[in-house]
């Protein structure tokens, strides 16, 4: 049977699962329970979880890295109902810096420079030889580099900004690869459960970093959350190496049931050759460029509370380094419960329901980018109100969670052979959030006032919705026509 490569809504309600009018194919379900593919998920999201701990205990440890005094002289805190905490237990030995507001901003946003530019390679590499040494040496890199972070901080900010890049190199080639070993491991009607499983570690190693992060500042200081969370990484990559397989082909410990029920649930969606790419229809993909839009849209959002939320924790609402920990972590596990709820409600509306996947991917995208923005824009009239103020933000970012099972797993649907190198694309354009929108927030709030964040928040609340918009308009649920190049010799 020839394949049309429809986009039709008619198609998608039809056959949500396979390209245009190909018959569904039955196979025997093998349990998700203690399976393989369930090891890969808890694995991979120890492994975003290692990541994004990483990543964002910067945003912390910044609050303590700087000079009081360089600090007040610069800004004054608006709310100081909670300004007068008591000080640590102990006196530390850290060295502390005289940064100003530019040189912090331009620090939070390093990482990103380098994360941007492994992610097509990363990508397209990890589909050509294999995720797994991609990802597991690209998380070792960070993990390494993050123990030298101290080292570098006290050579000056500029040595910490290169590692800082280092470490972004490193974690280039997670997502591209992540996404490219799931598309041999993810059997279509899982796909929301599995890879929200995977993916939501990044939301729990943000949950756990920061109020940590916080204490370690508290009772040690602040050279120790990058020696504690540098080790943590390290023993990921043991585990990773010892009990992980790029396919389910290769792995040693798969039963036979499970092996079968995942190729057979493949094998009319992932093309037969690694080396054809379509390189002119995947980059003249619509349906692709409205996944590029809403990515970058929801990470402008994202990555303005995970860098510069400590900040104006302490500056704006006057929390002290334990309590700023604890209360910017509180969005963040708003936002990994609703991601994991989503992620099984899609599977679930799609396989019981039969609700096309074009109707889920872009239903769940509108309320977890609409939702954020919402109330991003209300916490910024909270004024002093720490309770309503910390409600709306920790709402705020819970919402995005949903968004996990809409445009962010939206790769798997349109062209699961190129899945990796799609999101590599994606998440480029994605990155270039986090590299300025710290720079931009900072420069907007020198004096720290609520009008100056206000500004901030706006601007995060519409880039939010145009993404979102966007991708109602033009996303799509099926595999596109480009993404099976070999279907006409090898389809039956």
């Amino acid at each position: 049977m020839n394949y049309s490569g429809s986009d039709s809504e008619t198609d998608d309600n039809e056959h949500p699962l396979l390209p245009g009018n190909k018959p569904f194919l039955k196979v025997e379900k093998a349990p998700l329970c203690c399976s393989s593919r369930c090891s890969l998920a808890i694995l991979s999201s120890y492994a975003f979880f290692v990541a994004y701990a990483l990543r964002v205990n910067l945003s912390v440890a910044m609050v303590d890295m700087l000079d009081n005094n360089t600090v007040s002289n610069s800004s004054s805190q608006v709310c100081q109902g909670h300004a007068g905490s008591s000080p640590p237990p102990h006196n530390k030995t850290a060295n502390v810096y005289n940064w100003d507001s530019d040189t912090q901003g331009w620090i939070l946003s390093s990482f990103f420079y380098g994360y941007i530019f492994t992610q097509i390679p990363g990508g397209y590499l990890a589909r050509k030889y294999g995720a797994k040494w991609f990802l597991g040496i690209g998380i070792l890199g960070t993990a390494i580099f993050t123990l030298l972070t101290p080292l570098a901080a006290d050579l000056g900010a500029g040595y910490l900004i290169a590692v800082r890049v280092l470490e972004g190199i490193g974690e280039g080639v997670t997502f591209p690869a992540m996404h490219a070993m799931w598309s041999s491991w993810a059997p279509p009607l899982e796909r929301s459960r599995l890879l929200t499983i995977s993916y939501t570690g990044a939301q729990l190693g943000t949950v756990v970093s920061l109020p940590l992060s916080g204490l370690i500042c508290f009772y040690m200081d602040w050279t120790y959350v990058f020696y504690i969370f540098g080790a943590v990484g390290v023993l990921w990559f043991i585990l990773w190496t010892l009990l992980v397989s790029n396919t389910p082909e290769t792995h040693r410990r798969i039963s036979e049931k499970e092996k079968a029920y995942i190729m057979l649930s493949l094998r009319n969606e992932l093309s037969p050759s690694t080396k054809h790419i379509p390189w002119r229809s995947l980059l003249t993909s619509v349906p692709l460029w409205a996944i590029v839009v809403a990515h970058f849209s929801y990470n402008w959002t994202f990555y303005t509370l995970l860098t510069l939320l400590p900040t104006y924790m302490k500056n704006v609402l006057g929390f002290n380094i334990q309590e700023n920990g604890f209360l910017s972590a509180l969005p963040y596990l708003g936002c990994w419960i609703l991601a994991l709820l989503g992620g099984q409600l899609a599977d679930y509306l799609r396989e019981t329901w039969m609700v096309s996947t074009v109707r889920v991917r872009k239903c769940f995208s509108l309320i977890g980018m609409i939702g954020p923005a919402v109330f991003l824009v209300c916490a910024g009239y909270t004024g002093c109100n720490y309770i309503l103020a910390v409600t709306f933000l920790t709402i705020s970012s819970a919402l995005g969670g949903i968004s996990a099972s809409g445009f962010s797993i939206n790769h798997l649907d349109i062209a699961p052979s190129y899945a990796g190198i799609l999101l590599g694309i994606t998440n480029t354009f994605a990155t270039i959030p986090g590299m300025v929108g710290p720079v931009i927030g900072r420069a907007l709030t020198h004096s720290n006032t609520i009008p100056e964040w206000q500004t901030v928040f706006y601007i995060a609340a519409a880039i939010n919705v145009f993404g979102a918009v966007f991708f109602t308009c033009f996303g799509k649920g099926v595999v596109q026509g480009w993404a099976v190049p070999d279907f006409h010799s090898h389809g039956s």
